[in-house]
C-alpha cells in the first residue's frame, strides 16, 4: 500500500497531512487559504490520489510558510509512500488549457529533486493567495519528494487560470508517473533510483 501519514509541528505551522496515492480521489483540505485549498483539491482530484491536509499556519504575517511547509510535507509524504520507487513509470508530461491560460509540467521521479518554473502573473494575489508562493510551494514539493520537476506557463492572462492550469498539469504528469508498471522493476539501468 503507497500510503502515508505525516505530522509536522513548528513554531510557524501545525501541519498533519494523509495521503493515498492509490486512492479514489477523497480530498480534505483546509490550510486557511481559499485559494490554495482550491489548488490542493485539483491537484488531489487530478492525479487520483486522496489526500486530507489541515494546516494551521501563521496567516496573520502572510502564507508563505503555511504553503511552503505543506510543499515539504506533501513532498516527504509522497517519497515515503513511494518507498524505493520501485514498479512506477516513472516519468510523466501534460499540457493542460483552462480556458486562455496553457500550462504544461514535465517530470521524473528520478530521487534527484530540481525545479525549474518559468510563470509570469499579472497581480500580486490571486483571494488571499499571493501568486509569489506557487513557485515556492512547487520548489518544497520537489525537493522533499526528490522530483525533478519541470512547470511552466505557456501563455495566459488571468492569473487563476494560469496557477489553475499549473496545478493540473503537475497532478496529470504526477499520476502518470506513479502509475504502476507491469513487473514491478526499477525503471533505471542503474537498477536503482
Amino acid at each position: 500500500m503507497r500510503i502515508s501519514e505525516i505530522t509536522r509541528k513548528t513554531k510557524e505551522t501545525d501541519i498533519e497531512l494523509k495521503l493515498d496515492l492509490d486512492g479514489s480521489g477523497k480530498v480534505s483540505i483546509d490550510t486557511g487559504i481559499g485559494f490554495f485549498n482550491h489548488m490542493l483539491t485539483a491537484f488531489a482530484v487530478h492525479s487520483g490520489i486522496d489526500l486530507s491536509v489541515v494546516c494551521r499556519g501563521d496567516l496573520e504575517v502572510d502564507g508563505h510558510h503555511s504553503v511552503e511547509d505543506i510543499g515539504i510535507v506533501l513532498g516527504k509524504a509522497i517519497c515515503e509512500a513511494l518507498g524505493d520507487k520501485a514498479g512506477i513509470l516513472r516519468y510523466g508530461s501534460a499540457y493542460i488549457p483552462m480556458d486562455e491560460a496553457l500550462a504544461f509540467c514535465s517530470l521524473d521521479i528520478s530521487g534527484r529533486p530540481f525545479l525549474v518554473f518559468k510563470a509570469e502573473f499579472h497581480d500580486q494575489k490571486i483571494g488571499e493567495f499571493d501568486t509569489c508562493l506557487c513557485e515556492e510551494f512547487f520548489r518544497a514539493f520537489a525537493y522533499n519528494s526528490g522530483i525533478t520537476l519541470h512547470i511552466r506557463e505557456e501563455y495566459g492572462k488571468n492569473d487563476h487560470h494560469i496557477c489553475e492550469a499549473m496545478f493540473k498539469a503537475a497532478a496529470h504528469a504526477f499520476k502518470a508517473a506513479i502509475t504502476q508498471n507491469s513487473d514491478g522493476s526499477v525503471l533505471s539501468s542503474k537498477g536503482v533510483l
